[in-house]
C-alpha cells in the first residue's frame, strides 16, 4: 500500500512519461496526444453483452495509453489521474451529445423508447434544469483498492466531473455502487466467463437510488474490454432506480390501504429488465480495445 511519503515524492521528484519512459515528464506531448489528441469514439466488444448501454472511449488501449493506465491503476502514479480524467471527460461529452444517448433511450434489442430519463442534452450540456451530470464509476473489489492504496476508476472520474465543470458542464461523481460478492480474478477469463462472474455481483449502496436521481447517469471506468462490468453496472442501477420508483408509484396509488409486504410486483426481475439501461445516459471510459473501435468505424 502506498504511503503519503510516496505521493509527495510523485509531486516533487522528477518523472519519467508513463506512456514512453522519457525523463522529468509526468506524460510527454507525443504520449498524451495518443491518450486525447483525437475525438472520443464509440466502441462496442464482441460479443456485445445484454444491457450494455451506449460506450463512448477517448483513446485505444495500446502502446503508451495501456502504459499510462497501468502506472496509474497498478503503480500508483497518481499525477497521472489529471491526464487520464480529462480524456475521460472528453469520451463524457460525447456520450451526451451523441443522438443515442439522447432524452428517451431505447429498449433492449433495438426496440422503441422505453422511458424518460432527465432532460435532454444538447452539445453536451443538460439542458438548464437537468439537474447535474452524475458519473457513477464502476467499483473496484475491495481487496485490489487495499493491495493500490487507491481506486483507480474513482481517482479518475473525479478528475472528470472537475474538467467538466472547468468547461462548463455541472457534473459530480457519485459513488453508489458497491460488490455485493466476491468475484474472481477477470484476467484471463473469456467475455461469456465474465459475464457469469459478474452477473449480479454490483448493488448500490442504501440511500443510493435517491441520489442516481439527481441528473443523467453516466456510468465511467478506465478501460473497457468485454463490456462485462459495464453491463452489470447498468443492471445494478437500473434496477435500483426502477423499484424506487414503483415503490413511491404504487404507494401514491394505494395510500388508502397498507401496502403488502413481499408483493412481487417490487421485485419483478422482467418489469426491471424491461428498462434495461433506460435510467443510464450512456457510458464512457479511458480506453478500450483496438477492435472495439474498428468494429465502430466498420
Amino acid at each position: 500500500m502506498r504511503g503519503w511519503w510516496q505521493d509527495l515524492a510523485d509531486l516533487v521528484l522528477p518523472a519519467e512519461c508513463a506512456g514512453c519512459g522519457r525523463p522529468r515528464a509526468v506524460l510527454c506531448p507525443e504520449c498524451r496526444a495518443a491518450l486525447d489528441g483525437s475525438a472520443p469514439c464509440r466502441v462496442r466488444p464482441v460479443p456485445e453483452p445484454p444491457g450494455l448501454p451506449v460506450v463512448h472511449a477517448a483513446a485505444a488501449y495500446a502502446d503508451a495509453v495501456r502504459a499510462a493506465l497501468l502506472a496509474h491503476k497498478e503503480r500508483g502514479a497518481l499525477t497521472l489521474a489529471a491526464p487520464l480524467g480529462a480524456a475521460l471527460a472528453g469520451a463524457v461529452r460525447a456520450g451526451l451529445s451523441n443522438s443515442a444517448c439522447g432524452g428517451y433511450p431505447a429498449a433492449p434489442g433495438g426496440g422503441g423508447p422505453v422511458s424518460r430519463v432527465g432532460r435532454p442534452v444538447r452539445g453536451g450540456r443538460p439542458v438548464r434544469g437537468g439537474g447535474p451530470v452524475l458519473l457513477v464509476p464502476v467499483p473496484s473489489a475491495r481487496g485490489a483498492v487495499r493491495a493500490r492504496g487507491h481506486d483507480p476508476a474513482r481517482r479518475i472520474a473525479l478528475a472528470a466531473a472537475g474538467e467538466l465543470r472547468r468547461s462548463g458542464t455541472s457534473a459530480r461523481v457519485v459513488a453508489v455502487l458497491r460488490q455485493r460478492r466476491a468475484v474472481a480474478d477477470q484476467s484471463g477469463l473469456g467475455s461469456r466467463q465474465r459475464l457469469e462472474n459478474l452477473a449480479g455481483a454490483l448493488e448500490v449502496v442504501a440511500g443510493g437510488a435517491r441520489l442516481l436521481r439527481d441528473g443523467p447517469v453516466v456510468l465511467v471506468d478506465d478501460l473497457m474490454t468485454t463490456g462485462a462490468s459495464l453491463s452489470e453496472a447498468a443492471r445494478a442501477v437500473t434496477s435500483t432506480v426502477y423499484r424506487a420508483r414503483a415503490r413511491e408509484e404504487m404507494g401514491e396509488r394505494n395510500a388508502a390501504s397498507p401496502r403488502k409486504e413481499g408483493n412481487p410486483v417490487y421485485e419483478a426481475p422482467e418489469l426491471a429488465g424491461a428498462y434495461a439501461a433506460g435510467h443510464v445516459r450512456c457510458a464512457a471510459v479511458v480506453a478500450a480495445s483496438p477492435e472495439a473501435f474498428e468494429l465502430c468505424r466498420n
